[in-house]
């Protein structure tokens, strides 16, 4: 296999502080509307969607179809990355984050427009899958790229700090697309099933418009204007993650299942409790409202103590947390014993999680050089989150009635977590010491 190219060039000047601040702003405001987008559809999933666009069905398969809208969106995101990241890697990465935040904020505005099967039929969930295929095309590119500009402007030993900055998004918008469902939960459910569902998909047009204006104003990195000047990044990206990082691509796909935590607890632990009538919906609701504002305080703290003892420690600790945490969490949701099920999510998604999911998407970015980084990040990446999309879909379908009824959800999602930990450790190297400008090139092609 040929192995990348050496840092041979004339040095490059060190990123500013000025820049990496505004880079990780434009990074946190562009992801807050990717989660804010894809925790509201996945919440309209668990509570309406069944109603609204599957009726006349048993209510158990209705429920699947409807988790099963989740996965769709992930299911184009591979090639969509590869067709996102190559432009990001050959044009620039600012431009690719503008088209991201664009389409992902229009198709969640449509969202909230389509009318209902009971109007014009079996074109409602068609239109509704579409949409849905939209967004995951947008969300192909956005993270892996709000994350990849953001640790290629942040000085070295600050890295995850700054990139943890994408992810601390994440949270904002599960708590801003919380707080919105919440409150249009609680209207009567004859105004929620026919218009007070679409207010938080119309509502996402405020934060497409703030973040289209901060990106706008983004330069490119210092090191990636760099690697366009020199000629060997016109070889196509594409050709070069499959030449001579395929490898790679495998260990990210693995190492990537961590994020199935995510989605079983905002999608489908909401699901389950409102359809075992265990837990009330705003009840989970404001779980995910407490954990994900608590994660926004320190996930930032968890990327600052990355830089200091590196990487591998902090994000194996957090998969062995949630690992454990995952029982207690629907342990306590089966009984119904809701000051546990607040102190469990918090244990869940507000320490364990806020370990991994802060430094997963850096990881992964800083496995790839700097003139393939966009395309190999978002390739790999997005192959490994087909399982998260599937995630409540599959778990809707091994769950069973009654006391326990839970444990293979719980088993499902630790053993994820445990494989993610054991990839990192076996086979993902330590990078927190390593210049940004020689990532991904000291030990070659597949290291």
């Amino acid at each position: 296999m040929t192995a990348g190219p050496t840092s041979t060039a004339p040095a490059i000047a060190p990123p500013t502080g000025r820049h990496a601040r505004k880079a990780a702003v434009a990074s946190f405001v562009g992801s807050t509307l990717e989660y804010y987008d894809f925790f509201i559809y996945g919440a309209a999933s668990a509570l309406v969607f069944n109603k609204i666009f599957f009726p006349g069905i048993d209510p158990a398969l209705g429920q699947i179809l409807s988790m099963a809208t989740i996965g769709i969106g992930y299911v184009v995101r591979p090639l969509a990355a590869g067709v996102i990241g190559h432009f990001g890697d050959r044009v620039g990465r600012k431009q690719m984050l503008v088209f991201t935040l664009v389409s992902m904020g229009l198709a969640t505005f449509l969202i909230g427009c389509l009318p209902p099967t009971a109007a014009i039929g079996a074109a409602a969930p068609v239109l509704l899958v579409l949409l849905r295929v939209l967004q995951g095309i947008s969300a192909a590119g956005e993270s892996v790229g709000a994350v990849t500009i953001s640790l290629e402007h942040a000085p070295a030993n600050r890295r995850a700090f700054f990139a943890s900055w994408v992810n601390t998004g994440a949270a904002a918008g599960i708590t801003l697309a919380s707080l919105a469902f919440l409150l249009v939960s609680l209207m009567p459910q004859e105004q929620l099933l026919s218009w007070g569902w679409r207010i938080p998909f119309l509502a996402s047009v405020l934060v497409a418009a703030a973040g289209f204006v901060i990106r706008r104003r983004l330069p490119e990195a210092e090191v990636f204007e760099h690697e366009l000047e020199n000629k060997e990044a016109l070889e196509l990206p594409v050709k070069v993650v499959v030449r001579d990082h395929w490898r790679t691509v495998l260990k990210v796909m693995a190492f990537g299942v961590w994020a199935v935590v995510s989605s079983i607890f905002s999608a489908f632990s909401l699901s389950y409790a409102a359809k075992e009538q265990l837990v009330p919906g705003s009840v989970m609701l404001a779980v995910t409202i407490v954990t994900a504002a608590l994660s926004v305080g320190v996930q930032p703290l968890f990327g600052i103590l990355a830089d200091r003892i590196g990487r591998k420690p902090v994000f194996i600790t957090g998969n062995l947390t949630c690992a454990a945490a995952v029982f207690a969490y629907f342990w306590a949701v089966s009984t119904s014993n809701i000051p546990l099920v607040f102190v469990t999510g918090i244990v869940l998604m507000s320490v364990g999680y806020a370990m991994v999911n802060p430094l997963g998407p850096a990881m992964v970015a800083e496995m790839f050089e700097t003139r393939i980084r966009y395309s190999g990040a978002a390739i790999s990446s997005q192959l490994g989150l087909i399982l998260t999309g599937f995630a409540p879909t599959i778990a809707a379908a091994i769950v069973r009635p009654g006391p326990g009824g839970w444990l293979p959800v719980a088993i499902f999602t630790a053993a994820c977590c445990l494989v993610s930990a054991f990839v990192a450790l076996v086979f993902v190297r330590e990078t927190y010491r390593t210049a940004t400008e020689d990532l991904g090139l000291k030990a070659g092609a597949n290291a």
